[in-house]
């Protein structure tokens, strides 16, 4: 509810009296009359005359306007940044500073403008081809040789296709230092690529080497503009294709082959010889210990043929006809021992006793 309309309705701005009672009372339960709508535009149009003094016809609206005005132009200053932006504030067209995502200030126009360019892009430049939104084609991806062909550092030539991601890291230098932005990062970024490849091997370039010569690319690239005072930011070297030229590719495959060839026969080789040398030093190790055991062995039964003999010849000498008694007995058994046997006692007197071979039978019937 407005002031005027309070006033009609015999209410005080602020919902109560002053002296405390009931709206339209005087503190004591008596009404009050209601206020003068003239003395109250009196009074303002005293306050007024105070900062603007002067007498009656002077222009005191046009001093009111003209504060106004001066309100609206200083309150004009104010400027949001959003988060993915970054704001630029210029001075007569001549770049100041930089702010960051909010709600920021700086000297209304003409003195002072800002401009609040999007930084959080990702922005992408390809280099030695064409995409089909760059080239404007409805398919396919078009080659651009003097791009892409590059001498290595083994006299070899690489066909090499690759791409860079970059973002605004500061507007102010992006905007005022750099006059073509797009081509000042595909010139240090093609530099860069042509001295890392002239120290590379095509080997490495086509096999294992990317990562790194991706890497190498993009600290080269970030440190000329840099130099430059680009304010650009490279966040990523991608590499899209790396492969001879188109007039030696079969060529170079059929060697590529010859030497994948190389390495596998080699490899099987190597597992051959790892399978046979061991397991031939293990037959070797084997003879050896079996030489070794079979030594001992004869060396020790024959110290013990000998040490028996000589145990024997001791006793021997001690009771001649009883050892050769007990020799003749233990040779006999032994010989005997696997044989079929018939004794005749040749004392008898009765000549040949009947024999009756039951051993024999007994063999038979079992």
């Amino acid at each position: 509810m407005s002031i005027k309309d309070q006033i009609f309705k015999n209410e005080s701005p602020w919902g109560s009296n002053p002296g405390g009672g009931k709206p339209g009372g005087n503190g004591s339960g008596q009404r009050r009359s209601p206020p003068n709508i003239d003395d109250i535009i009196r009074k303002a149009q005293g306050s007024v005359g105070k900062i603007f003094p002067g007498g009656k016809g002077s222009n005191k609206p046009i001093y009111l306007g003209i504060l106004v005005l001066v309100v609206l132009w200083a309150l004009s200053g104010l400027y949001r940044v959003l988060p993915d932006e970054q704001g630029v504030v210029l001075r007569f067209g001549k770049f100041v500073k930089t702010t960051q995502p909010g709600l920021n200030y700086h000297i209304p126009f003409p003195i002072e403008r800002a401009l609040t360019p999007k930084v959080t892009k990702v922005n992408r430049i390809d280099v030695g081809f064409r995409s089909e939104s760059d080239s404007g084609r409805s398919s396919g991806v078009g080659d651009v040789s003097e791009e892409s062909l590059m001498l290595t550092g083994d006299e070899n030539i690489v066909d090499i296709d690759y791409s860079v991601f970059w973002v605004i890291k500061d507007a102010g230098k992006f905007l005022f230092n750099i006059q073509s932005p797009l081509e000042t990062v595909k010139a240090a970024s093609e530099t860069a690529m042509r001295e890392v490849i002239a120290k590379s091997k095509i080997q490495s370039i086509l096999t294992e080497g990317r990562s790194k010569i991706e890497t190498e690319v993009q600290e080269i690239t970030q440190g000329i503009l840099d130099e430059y005072g680009s304010g650009i930011q490279v966040t990523q070297v991608q590499t899209q294709k790396a492969d001879p030229p188109n007039q030696v590719i079969d060529a170079f495959r059929d060697v590529q082959a010859a030497r994948a060839d190389r390495e596998r026969s080699k490899n099987e080789a190597e597992a051959y010889a790892n399978d046979v040398i061991p397991r031939a030093r293990g037959e070797a190790e084997k003879v050896l210990q079996q030489a070794e055991a079979y030594k001992k062995e004869v060396v020790a039964k024959a110290e013990g043929e000998a040490s028996r003999f000589l145990a024997i010849y001791n006793e021997y000498k001690n009771a001649k006809q009883v050892t050769q008694e007990r020799m003749y007995l233990e040779t006999m058994e032994k010989v005997l021992a696997d044989i079929d046997k018939v004794i005749i006692d040749k004392n008898s007197g009765s000549g040949v006793v009947p024999y009756l071979p039951l051993p024999e039978i007994k063999k038979k019937a079992q």
